[in-house]
């Protein structure tokens, strides 16, 4: 089943190709900004929705494994060769697991407000939603106010354009649902099987300083355990970092772009 995307402004002769990966429960909106960044600085750039997010149809399954697999299908139908792969929240987890399948695809790293580690440990929200009952309760009681209220406890100044998008994770049944099998289908003792260290190519790591969901102790790992890395915290950012602080973002991804 095809993905629904976005992509940058064509761009003659570009420098490369680079491929985005939303996290939960965003969509590829959340990368507007940095796809017209790159493609200013003469990069092509695309974003495609994940299954049941955005734009995309759900899929028929939420799990871990299906990302992955619809991951690598959009690039393949697309064509995309090497790429740099930009990835933010479980976009990390799906798109940094198809990155370790896929060493001689990936250019480079962006690496945002996530986590790759045998021994991480699920945060609050995320152990409500692996929980059989108060998964479900969580999904099925929020509605667009509740929702943008709860995305407003990380991110105040979210507008409500980013709001409406990022809703249409919870627009069906089968989408809430399938929510509650992401964060159920995996453990990240699963990752053991997984060599991040492999993927032999330069890495930005850019992160949100007061992020609740993945502390900036974790952009310190990925700096000490990648071969070719580079660390960029951005102050103030949370979570949600390029919303929070898009020209600051672009403006580093464009530059470690320059390098690679």
């Amino acid at each position: 089943m095809p993905l629904v995307y976005r992509e940058s402004l064509p761009v003659e002769e570009p420098k490369g190709t680079v491929l985005c990966v939303h996290g939960y429960p965003e969509s590829s909106y959340m990368w507007r900004h940095l796809l017209e960044a790159v493609a200013d600085a003469g990069w092509q750039a695309v974003a495609p929705d994940l299954p049941g997010y955005g734009d995309s149809p759900y899929a028929g399954s939420g799990s871990w494994a299906t990302h992955v697999a619809a991951l690598d299908a959009f690039h393949r139908e697309q064509e995309l060769g090497e790429v740099v792969l930009v990835v933010h929240d479980w976009g990390g987890l799906i798109g940094l697991r198809w990155a370790c399948e896929h060493p001689d695809l990936i250019r480079a790293l962006v690496i945002s407000n996530t986590g790759f580690f045998a021994d991480g440990k699920w945060h609050g929200m995320a152990d409500a939603l692996r929980t059989p009952g108060q998964g479900e309760q969580l999904v099925d009681g929020l509605d667009r106010d509740g929702f943008a209220a709860m995305l407003r406890t990380v991110s105040p100044d979210l507008d409500d354009r980013s709001v409406d998008e990022y809703f249409k994770a919870y627009g069906s049944e089968e989408r809430r649902r399938g929510q509650l099998e992401l964060y159920r289908s995996g453990e990240f003792s699963e990752l053991e099987g997984y060599d991040l260290s492999s993927v032999d190519a330069p890495a930005l790591i850019l992160w949100g300083e007061d992020d609740p969901f993945a502390p900036v102790a974790g952009a310190h790992r990925f700096a000490r355990e990648l071969p070719h890395p580079s660390l960029v915290v951005v102050e103030g950012g949370r979570h949600f970092v390029f919303d929070d602080a898009p020209a600051r973002c672009s403006a580093e991804v464009v530059a470690f772009l320059e390098r690679v």
